[in-house]
């Protein structure tokens, strides 16, 4: 539980600053989080709607740490799948691509599956 308490405050802290920077202040989310590897549009808002989103839920789920697992796969899924089909293509073909971002999804991505109560799910 302590491990599941933890990734919810990293959530907490970073999803939560990522979401409000991108929300409100997108040309700032755009040259800090992105790296200016993309361009300032209303994609960066949603992207920190998703991201605002699971930062409040991981402040649920430090309460019921279990019950708001499922927040945490879904950040496995979709971080996995932007490493895959984003940063390694930029990476082979030597585009330009949230260098920092992508290796935040790296660790997380490597962690996730130690910190997610998978054996709670089956029961």
């Amino acid at each position: 539980m302590i491990a599941l308490k933890l990734i919810y405050i990293a959530n907490i802290i970073v999803a939560g600053w990522i979401g409000i920077s991108s929300l409100f202040f997108p040309q700032l989310s755009s040259a800090t989080i992105f790296q200016n590897s993309y361009q300032t549009t209303d994609l960066i808002r949603l992207v920190g709607c998703l991201w605002l989103a699971i930062a409040i839920l991981s402040v649920f789920g430090l309460w019921r740490p279990v019950t708001f697992s499922p927040v945490l796969l879904l950040q496995l899924i979709y971080k996995g799948a932007w490493l895959l089909v984003v940063a390694i293509p930029a990476i082979v073909n030597k585009e330009q691509f949230p260098v920092g971002m992508a290796i935040f999804f790296l660790v997380w991505c490597l962690v996730l599956p130690f910190v997610i109560p998978w054996s709670e799910w089956t029961k």
